[in-house]
This record gives C-alpha cells, sequence and structure tokens, in this order.
C-alpha cells in the first residue's frame, strides 16, 4: 500500500518526546566525553608534574638534611665553646674576689698613710700665714671685710 498524498504521517506526541530524549542524552553524552578528555589531560599533567617535583624534592631534602647536621654540629662547638667561657668567668670573678680581699684592705691603709705623711710634711715646710684682722668698736673682724665695707676688694683693688 501506498500512501497518498492525503494521509500523512502522523507522529503521536510518545515518539516525539521519545526523539527529544534521545536528543538530550546525545548531547549530555558528547558534554560528558569531552570533560571526561580533559580530565584526563588534567591528570596527566598533574602526574607529570609530581613526578619533576619528586625528582628536585628528593636531592633538596638530601641537602637540607646535610645541612641541618652541619648546623647541629656548629651548635655543639658553640655550647661547648660557652661553657668554657662561663668556666673562665667564673674563676676570674674568683681571683678578683679573693685579690681585692687580700690586698684591698692593706692597700687602702697604706695609701690612707702616704696621704697623712705627705698632708704632716706639706703643712711643716710651709707653715700658714695667719689671716689679718682689724679689731672694730671692740670686736675683731677679718681684714677682708673691712676692706669690702670700705669700697676695696681683698687685693686691693677699687671694684
Amino acid at each position: 500500500m501506498r500512501a497518498t498524498s492525503r494521509e500523512r504521517c502522523t507522529v503521536s506526541g510518545g515518539e516525539v518526546a521519545g526523539i527529544l530524549v534521545a536528543v538530550f542524552w546525545a548531547i549530555l553524552v558528547s558534554f560528558l566525553a569531552v570533560v571526561l578528555v580533559r580530565l584526563a589531560q588534567t591528570l596527566r599533567a598533574t602526574t607529570a608534574l609530581v613526578a619533576d617535583v619528586t625528582e628536585q624534592a628528593v636531592p633538596l631534602l638530601a641537602d637540607a638534611s646535610a645541612t641541618l647536621r652541619s648546623a647541629q654540629t656548629q651548635l655543639d662547638k658553640v655550647d661547648a665553646i660557652a661553657s668554657d667561657v662561663q668556666e673562665v668567668t667564673s674563676n676570674a670573678s674568683a681571683l678578683s674576689t679573693t685579690v681585692a680581699s687580700t690586698f684591698g684592705g692593706p692597700l687602702v691603709k697604706v695609701a690612707a698613710f702616704g696621704y697623712g705623711v705627705r698632708q704632716a710634711i706639706g703643712r711643716r715646710a710651709t707653715p700658714a700665714p695667719e689671716p689679718a684682722r682689724a679689731v672694730i668698736v671692740g670686736r675683731t673682724v677679718p681684714l677682708a671685710r673691712v676692706r669690702k665695707r670700705n669700697g676695696r676688694s681683698s687685693r686691693g683693688q677699687k671694684d
């Protein structure tokens, strides 16, 4: 049988819905395929990057470990030097305390005695002149005050 011009192809609503769903699924599958391809490329790049970082990080970690061991050795040496310096400092402090207590008191006494002898010899060699005094109305006043009162300085010059 042959369809006549009057007969039309009729497509039911279920058939149209089925076609639409099939087209939607085809687009969705295509989109997911593109996403999966890009994700695979990203994972390959990430894998290569991790491999490169691992290749470079292992020698760096070995160098850092060697540096830390060297630093620890130097710190041990510095600790030994610091303890030696502390011991020398305490010995020097004890020595200075001993010297001060042994020689300090007698040295101060000798210095004081020497000072006293010098003062005594100095007084004996040059006797101190007695200050000049003047008598005013029954009272003795140093001569310098009398000169000031009269308008003369203690050196004999007028101000």
